[in-house]
């Protein structure tokens, strides 16, 4: 009997010592130093668009400052809404991060039927860097300017299609605006990214493009595309020869894209500073600003609060801008 006895104490010693190592093991791991396993920033276009050429330039910088691999993922498709959406249903913990894009505040509008909302369902991190778009054609369209480009579009209907990187985004928008105010009838033709936008812009499939400066300059460096004129206020740094939309009679024509960082509402505020602060070193490196300016983009470093109010802002405005020219979603 006596021997029971010991045995049934041993046995709930033994079960209390393994209970308590069972919940000291996930409380060990819930306090380990965020990050401690590889961090993915989402890019809801696909590879080679402005979009993942700066994320993962600042991937690259933050996976050595982290400590921790911070690797890229494409998931294209409806306008990077698939990829916002996938990320919106991720943990908030901060190992799944989404590549936000001027995209995202146009289509909060230009899509009825959205699964989140753009403000309410992320947690801003950091704007990354702006580029302005640049109106490109193909070499075989008979324009030197965006005068004669109208000229030829109004004296051979349906000899122009323009190409984008999707339904929604800034480049869309921006051939939106054009057509707008020209009043031309020149059909749209949505990508799932600028790469294979490019390509068939380059190989003639389509005529005209609004690409963002980064993608599209190279291009016309490597006189595979004929630029006409950039959609800044002010004439772009990496391409002083190239007119504003303004100077080429277009007054007030002011589009610029912009990227940054964010991770789904609710992460944790002490992981999203930490991600703005890495953010932020990488974007004050002498290499990664010299490839900004080389792309044509502005450095965007600031706080998360700023970037908070930015997207508030853009959301708004871009909302005016789909309602007041009647665009919807192709």
């Amino acid at each position: 009997m006596r021997s029971k006895q010991l045995l049934r104490g041993l046995i709930r010693v033994t079960c209390g010592v393994l209970a308590c190592f069972g919940l000291l093991v996930p409380a060990a791991q819930a306090q380990a130093p965020y990050p401690n396993k590889p961090v993915r920033i989402l890019v809801g276009f696909s590879a080679g668009g402005a979009t993942d050429v700066i994320a993962r330039l600042l991937a690259k910088e933050m996976t050595e400052d982290l400590g921790q691999s911070v690797v890229v993922e494409n998931k294209p498709g409806a306008g990077s809404n698939i990829a916002a959406e996938s990320v919106v249903r991720s943990a908030p913990d901060g190992y799944t991060l989404f590549m936000m894009a001027v995209t995202n505040a146009i289509n909060q509008t230009l899509y009825p039927n959205l699964k989140f909302d753009v403000i309410k369902d992320f947690s801003p991190i950091g704007l990354a860097a702006k580029v302005p778009n640049l109106m490109v054609v193909n070499l075989k369209v008979p324009a030197n300017s965006v005068q004669e480009l109208i000229d030829y579009a109004k004296k051979n209907p349906g000899a122009l299609n323009f190409a984008s990187s999707g339904a929604g985004t800034s480049i869309h928008m921006t051939g939106e605006l054009f057509k707008f105010q020209t009043k031309l009838d020149i059909p749209h033709i949505p990508y799932k990214g600028s790469a294979p936008a490019l390509t068939d812009l380059v190989g003639g499939q389509v005529q005209l493009m609004f690409d963002n400066m980064p993608t599209a300059w190279p291009l016309v460096q490597a006189g595979k595309l004929r630029a006409l004129a950039v959609t800044s206020p002010q004439r772009a740094a990496v391409a002083p020869d190239i007119p504003t939309m303004a100077e080429s009679g277009f007054p007030g024509f002011d589009v610029s894209s912009w990227f940054g960082l964010a991770a789904p509402a609710g992460t944790p505020k002490e992981i999203i500073e930490k991600l703005n602060a890495s953010m932020n070193k990488a974007l004050t490196k002498t290499e990664v600003q010299k490839r900004l300016a080389d792309l044509g983009a502005t450095n965007g470093a600031g706080t998360v609060a700023q970037f908070t109010q930015f997207i508030q802002s853009e959301t708004t405005t871009w909302g005016a801008v789909v309602k007041g020219a009647g665009v919807k979603a192709d």
